[in-house]
């Protein structure tokens, strides 16, 4: 069954064109948040010895490549779906299904993430509340934001990365003030960072590994190619600017932060240990606004990765390959607002989990995704089905060696994770092959295939 099975399509809502190509960066930008830099620093400043740096541009350079996978494929097809549409149409229904699965499992996460760690910093603050307080009522009212419209979260993404930008400048500013006024003998030299520690490339890698799911930003630009005024030129740009400006975000902080503050022996927590670095450079008043920001900064990328993945779920109902609920618009707002909801609910684990748990789990489906997205580039424009005349060496380079160079590299860092990630990682696949083989009747039918037409988006009315 197609969507062309379906009733047509003219009476029902549709997403709205609404995104330029500056909001479509501030919305990746938002997305992966500059400060999320110190979601996970004390964990992989841990596990590499203090060379988060050398991670980082590991993690950097892997995704550049998949970044441009992301964009000749979001340039082939440009609607919702992300890795679940490029793969559907590379591969077929049933590899474009697990794939689009597999990667629901770190943007389902991703909302639930963000809540968590407003709860933990909020509570270093506010010890007397408890973390899922703060963490409930953050939900809440993403839940509503997303709601009433992507436009809403335009306007607020706007302000979300101006005070993150701020909050990285005062930091870059007071610790070079810091290393150039109170030099200390542990401070290590300006390159040890970036080179490998004692335990070699293994411990950098597997702490790429992790880092990857701080570029989920760009794969989340790709989600809106439906609500994107020029999706073809500007999804492309968006996503490869994202990539390039967050990554370099991440590097200084993280570089300026192993100067700083070299001995990870010392955090009173690594799972806030944001607080910590801060607390070295600025003093109380900058933990305080370290804080205030860093929730205000994981607050947008909650409300933004709750937007991408309801959009995932709603194309994925809209071809019937989850039930069609979620592929239903609200009437007024014309949102996934059964999606949104949906994702609410998986979202209450903020309650319970743990960060290291949940920080290890999270890479394994992003990985994978971005390696099916790079082997999807190749399949489409050398390989495809129905075959084509023979390319040319630019062709190649660009749709043969630069993805193939992706995929080895997403393939490294993928098998670096650790072995509980697989396990998880492995059983969600495993539980998507079973709810696959199920919708197919024992993979005897063929499951639902997108229908790529630009007639279910409407477009902005001009002036608006």
């Amino acid at each position: 069954m197609t969507t062309t099975d379906l009733p047509a399509p003219s009476s029902q809502p549709r997403l709205r064109r609404a995104l330029g190509p500056t909001a479509l960066v501030l919305f990746g930008l938002t997305y992966l948040a500059p400060v999320t830099v110190f979601t996970t620093y004390g964990i992989v400043t841990k596990s590499t010895d203090n060379h988060l740096p050398s991670a980082y541009v590991v993690a950097l350079v892997a995704m550049l490549f998949t970044a441009l996978s992301y964009g000749a494929m979001a340039r082939r097809y440009p609607v919702s779906g992300s890795a679940y549409t490029y793969t559907q149409q590379a591969f077929g229904g049933h590899v474009g299904f697990l794939t689009g699965w597999t990667l629901m499992l770190d943007y389902l996460f991703l909302p639930m993430i963000n809540f968590l760690l407003i709860g933990i910093y909020l509570n270093t603050q506010f010890p007397d509340v408890p973390q899922w307080v703060f963490a409930l009522a953050a939900l809440l009212l993403v839940l509503v934001f997303n709601v009433l419209g992507i436009t809403l979260v335009n306007r607020l993404n706007i302000a979300i990365v101006a005070l993150s930008v701020l909050l990285v400048v005062v930091f870059a500013v007071l610790a070079i003030k810091e290393l150039v006024t109170n030099p200390s003998a542990e401070t290590p030299s300006l390159i040890e960072p970036f080179l490998p520690g004692e335990g070699g490339l293994g411990p950098v890698f597997a702490g790429a590994a992790v880092l990857a799911l701080s570029f989920l930003g760009f794969d989340a630009v790709s989600t809106l190619a439906e609500e994107a005024k020029n999706p073809k030129r500007d999804i492309p740009r968006a996503i490869l600017l994202t990539t390039l400006i967050g990554g370099a975000i991440f590097i200084v902080v993280s570089w300026l932060g192993a100067l700083v503050f070299p001995d990870w022996h010392a955090f009173g927590d690594v799972d806030s240990a944001g607080v910590d670095l801060m607390a070295k450079v600025g003093g109380t008043f900058l933990t305080s606004f370290f804080v205030a920001v860093y929730v205000v900064g994981a607050f947008g990328s909650g409300m933004t990765t709750q937007v991408s993945v309801s959009r995932i779920i709603y194309a994925m109902g809209r071809d019937r390959v989850l039930p069609g609920i979620f592929g239903r618009l609200h009437p007024r707002f014309r949102t996934p607002w059964v999606a949104a909801i949906a994702v609410s609910i998986v979202s209450l684990l903020a309650l319970v989990l743990t960060l290291d748990v949940a920080a290890t789990m999270i890479s394994f489906g992003a990985l994978a995704a971005f390696s099916m997205v790079n082997l999807s580039v190749i399949r489409t424009h050398l390989f495809p089905r129905g075959g084509r005349d023979a390319a040319s060496a630019g062709e190649w380079f660009r749709y043969g060696v630069l993805p193939a160079i992706g995929f080895l590299l997403t393939v490294w860092l993928w098998t670096s994770l650790t072995a509980t990630t697989f396990v998880v990682g492995l059983s969600w696949m495993l539980l998507g092959a079973v709810y696959l083989a199920v919708l197919t009747r024992g993979f005897r039918r063929r499951p639902p295939v997108m229908d790529f037409s630009e007639k279910d988006t409407e477009p902005e009315p001009a002036g608006a």
